[in-house]
C-alpha cells in the first residue's frame, strides 16, 4: 500500500527572458508550497527564463543540467525532503531544447527535453532526443513530459505502460491547437484532453500551467486521477494560484479495473497492435 502523496501545483506566471526573477519566483512558489505539506511540486513550461521564442535572447539565459535554475530547485527539495518537476531552457553542444527537470534530495532525478514543439517553438529549440523518462522514487513511479505532448496520445500512453503512476506535465498552455479559450467550467481545451488521458489511460496527471500575463496563457492547471476526475483544478484562466491535494496512488492499479470483465489495460490486443519506444514494444 502507498502512503499519502501531497501534490503541490505552481500556477505562475514569468516575463520573458527575466531568468532571475523567474528563478526566484518559482523557488519562492516552491518553498510556500512545501511549507504547506507538498512532498511533490510541479512548476510551469519554460518558467525560467519565461516562455519566449527568440532565439537570439534565449542563447544567453539558457543553462547546463547544473546550471543555477536545477541547482536552485534541487537546493529547495533537498531542505524540503522533496521533488520538484519544472521547465527551462537548456544549451546543450549549442543547441537549446524546451526541457524539464525532476529533482529531488539525491539531486537530478529525471531529464525530459519536449519532443513535439509547438508553432514558433521550432524556430528556436531543437526537437528532444531522451526518449520519455519514467523514474522511481520513493513517492511512486513519475513520468514527466512537456505542454503540447500531451497532445499526441501515445505519450501518455506509453509513460503509462512503462509504469508511471504520476505524470508531471509543465505547461504553458495558450490557443492555437483549439481557437476556444475556455469552457462554462473554466477548463481550457488542453485540460479537458489530460482528463481523458488520465481516464483512458489510467494514470495521475499534474499539469502547471502559466496563466494570463502578455502571452495570452490559459492557466487551467489541474491534477487528474486515473477515473478523469480533476482533483485540483481548473485553476483560473488569468492569475497565478499555488494549490495542494492529497491523492493515493494505490488508485491507479484499482482503476485497471473498472467492474467485472472491463480491464482496460487487460484487454489491450497486443497480438494486433503494440507502441515501441526504442526497441521496446510496450
Amino acid at each position: 500500500m502507498s502512503p499519502p502523496l501531497a501534490i503541490g501545483l505552481a500556477q505562475i506566471t514569468g516575463a520573458p527572458y527575466a531568468a532571475h526573477e523567474n528563478r526566484r519566483l518559482s523557488v519562492r512558489a516552491a518553498t510556500e508550497l512545501f511549507g504547506r505539506g507538498a512532498q511533490l511540486v510541479v512548476l510551469p513550461e519554460l518558467i525560467v527564463p519565461g516562455y519566449g521564442v527568440d532565439r537570439s535572447r534565449l542563447e544567453g539565459l539558457a543553462e547546463t543540467l547544473d546550471g543555477p535554475t536545477p541547482s536552485a530547485w534541487a537546493e529547495v527539495a533537498a531542505s524540503a525532503g522533496g521533488y520538484v518537476a519544472g521547465g527551462f531552457c537548456e544549451v546543450s553542444d549549442d543547441r537549446l531544447y524546451n526541457s524539464a527537470v525532476l529533482v529531488g534530495p539525491e539531486g537530478l532525478v529525471m531529464h525530459y527535453r519536449k519532443l513535439h514543439l509547438f508553432g514558433d517553438e521550432k524556430s528556436a529549440f531543437a526537437v528532444g532526443d531522451v526518449g520519455l523518462p519514467v523514474a522511481h522514487t520513493p513517492l511512486g513511479t513519475i513520468g514527466l513530459c512537456i505542454c503540447y505532448d500531451l497532445r499526441f496520445v501515445e505519450t501518455v500512453r506509453a509513460l503509462s505502460l512503462m509504469g508511471a503512476e504520476l505524470i508531471c506535465v509543465p505547461t504553458a498552455w495558450i490557443p492555437g491547437f483549439n481557437s476556444r479559450r475556455w469552457d462554462a467550467e473554466g477548463y481550457c481545451p488542453q485540460a479537458r484532453a489530460a482528463l481523458v488521458q488520465a481516464d483512458l489511460d489510467q494514470v495521475f496527471i499534474a499539469c502547471a500551467s502559466q496563466a494570463g500575463g502578455d502571452g495570452g496563457f490559459l492557466g487551467s492547471s489541474l491534477l487528474c486521477d486515473p477515473y478523469g476526475t480533476a482533483v485540483i483544478g481548473p485553476l483560473p484562466g488569468t492569475e497565478d494560484e499555488l494549490a495542494l491535494a492529497t491523492v493515493d496512488l494505490d488508485l491507479v492499479s484499482r482503476a485497471h479495473e473498472r467492474q467485472a470483465g472491463i480491464t482496460p489495460r487487460a484487454d489491450r490486443r497486443t497480438d494486433v497492435y503494440g507502441l515501441a519506444i526504442g526497441e521496446q514494444v510496450l
